[in-house]
């Protein structure tokens, strides 16, 4: 039998290569069932860790770079609370840093690189529409995108991503609220400078309208900035120029809670008045009054798949690969059916 590696183990267990390491550096975290089934298979084929080659590899640098479009936001901070987790479990430490000063997104990964002398990077958001070839390779280490958008002329094999459709479950939010009897409904997006998430979404809301026959009516949009203060701004402005409005989608929960206060401020009810749609299902939307009406990501899976691709391609040169993961519409008080 040839020398097997931790890529064959991970193989015939039919696991990832990180639930490999984490048995043999002896997590906790590793379903019984499965450690013994890795455990088994390094007992029959004597397989023997290259402990050697793995610590001359981790001399260089242990840290892997976590950088935020923006300023806290709580649907970042479960991704990243889970990220550290998971890279911890195979040796990696993370460092934060949050682009906050406008600066072009992938200029701000190469600089936060060469200061931290970072590893690998995961970039959480951020516009990366017009990123060049050039721009990725000058990075020198791995670089994720998660929960943003994939330039598609990209070259794919030089980086790895963790996406969902934005487009599709954007559409299924709107589809929602024509269903429920809903042809006045109003638009809480990001601006046009934002080419990822926010114009994705949008569109997901205009092919919605299409799809039903509803016209696109300018006066129905506003636009935040993934903020609970400029969501409020955004309703305050809509309210008053768009008074018709029985229904509103913001594309994300952070938005649709402080439209929300603009909404009830105006007298108004949820959703006797106005139905309200989120997006991203953050902890707050549960217990928001009323429970808020949002789109679910699978915040942990995208953050465990993120952190196992970084550790996959650090320790055992994995390609790049980009996944993708179905969301749900999670209805809750905060939409209702209009009355014929």
């Amino acid at each position: 039998m040839k020398n097997l590696n931790i890529k064959d183990i991970a193989k015939m267990a039919g696991v990832g290569v990180s639930t490999v390491s984490r048995v043999i550096n002896q997590h906790a975290d590793v379903k019984e069932e499965t450690r013994q089934r890795v455990l088994e298979i390094i007992e029959s084929t004597n397989f023997i860790p290259n402990n050697s080659a793995r610590n001359l590899k981790r001399t260089e640098s242990m840290d892997v770079g976590i950088l935020i479009k923006g300023m806290y936001n709580p649907f970042f901070a479960r991704m990243i609370e889970t990220i550290e987790k998971q890279l911890s479990h195979s040796g990696y430490s993370a460092i934060i840093h949050y682009n906050i000063d406008h600066s072009k997104d992938i200029d701000a990964a190469y600089e936060f690189i060469m200061e931290k002398k970072l590893k690998g990077i995961i970039c959480l958001g951020g516009d990366f529409d017009r990123v060049t070839e050039k721009e990725v390779k000058r990075l020198k280490v791995p670089l994720i995108m998660a929960s943003t958008e994939v330039p598609e002329a990209l070259d794919k094999s030089l980086f790895s991503s963790v996406m969902i459709d934005n487009e599709n479950a954007a559409y299924k939010a709107v589809e929602y609220l024509v269903a429920i009897g809903h042809d006045k409904i109003g638009l809480i997006t990001s601006g046009e400078e934002d080419k990822s998430v926010g114009t994705i979404r949008t569109e997901g809301y205009i092919k919605a309208l299409n799809a039903h026959g509803i016209p696109k009516r300018d006066h129905y949009f506003e636009v935040g900035a993934y903020t609970f203060e400029t969501g409020y701004e955004a309703m305050k402005r809509l309210l008053i120029k768009a008074p018709d409005l029985t229904a509103v989608f913001a594309i994300s929960d952070i938005m649709a809670i402080g439209a929300a206060k603009a909404i009830i401020e105006a007298g108004k009810r949820i959703p006797e008045d106005i139905s309200l749609i989120g997006f991203d299902d953050i902890d707050y939307a549960a217990y928001f009054n009323p429970p808020l009406t949002t789109v679910h990501q699978p915040v942990e899976e995208i953050a465990v798949a993120t952190a196992d691709l970084m550790v996959g391609i650090l320790d055992d040169d994995l390609a790049h690969r980009h996944l993708e993961y179905e969301t749900n519409l999670v209805v809750r008080q905060s939409s209702i059916t209009m009355r014929p």
